[in-house]
């Protein structure tokens, strides 16, 4: 089971979301990237549509690659059904070493859904959802780890759902993020990383929503232990979340520069490495 509080190197998940437009195919072509260039762990989103679209948005209507249509059956379109689930998992497990995947969990009936793979590494409570107590409290009962997201909250919520969160599980890693699409660079506030580890005294992580790779590497070096990123084929296919998601090059982009980071960071322990020990003899230090 994935602990957040003892890993070794950050833990990077390719959000897939719903860039993948309804179609299996072009989730398996995502999940192939992600095991290709070493991310950890591909996530989805999982809603029951009849419960989550609000009541004056269901009927309105939408302009998509199928056709006009209400924004309800729009959603239940792009909705990913057990058998699609089922091929996920499956195709996940199939690689060798297998790549963790997850969803994001939006409503209790997709938490039940969820929970009927014992293989998912954690659960995930996007934003929006962070003020639903019974959602949170659920998931936090459920023996799975648990990642929520921050974005759009203020810190009283927040305080809120971790202290929710902590009477039921101990494993759990909040992660910082601006809810905007793409989110502008003056609006990310990457200072609330080390705020919040100092806060909470838990793992912190980083759901980033900019057009770049550099805050999320600085959000690592800033103390984040998880990273999520939004990934997609082509920033040009149909959809709201493709502008501000990494193509392929931009994950392995992003990748090499976290490796690159974790080297340099090290641990908090003052010894003398093995070239400054040649140099100390150099220099006939004592």
């Amino acid at each position: 089971m994935l602990n957040f509080s003892k890993l070794d190197n950050t833990y990077l998940i390719a959000e897939i979301g719903i860039n993948h437009n309804g179609d299996i195919n072009i989730a398996k072509k995502l999940i192939d990237a992600s095991f290709a260039i070493g991310w950890n762990c591909v996530k989805f989103q999982k809603r029951n549509p009849d419960v989550c679209v609000p009541e004056n948005q269901k009927k309105i209507l939408r302009q998509t690659p199928w056709g006009e249509m209400t924004y309800l059956n729009y959603k239940h379109k792009i909705e990913f059904n057990e058998n699609e689930f089922y091929q996920i998992d499956s195709y996940c497990s199939s690689k060798i070493p297998k790549i963790d995947w997850s969803a994001s969990v939006w409503d209790l009936d997709s938490l039940e859904f969820l929970l009927k793979y014992k293989n998912i590494p954690f659960i995930k409570i996007p934003s929006a959802m962070i003020n639903d107590e019974d959602l949170l409290s659920s998931c936090a009962q459920s023996g799975k780890p648990i990642i929520f997201s921050t974005g759009m909250s203020t810190l009283k919520e927040v305080d809120k759902a971790v202290n929710l969160v902590s009477r039921y599980s101990s494993n759990y890693c909040l992660l910082h993020t601006n809810s905007a699409y793409p989110a502008p660079i003056e609006d990310l506030n990457l200072s609330l990383i080390p705020f919040y580890i100092d806060r909470y005294k838990c793992p912190v992580g980083y759901s980033g929503h900019e057009y770049n790779i550099e805050p999320s590497v600085i959000a690592v070096a800033l103390g984040a232990k998880v990273i999520e990123r939004h990934i997609t084929l082509d920033h040009n296919m149909w959809g709201t979340d493709h502008k501000s998601s990494l193509t392929v090059s931009g994950m392995d982009r992003l990748i090499v520069r976290i490796k690159t980071i974790e080297k340099a960071l090290g641990k908090p322990i003052k010894q003398i490495s093995d070239k400054e020990s040649e140099i100390r003899k150099k220099l006939s230090l004592s």
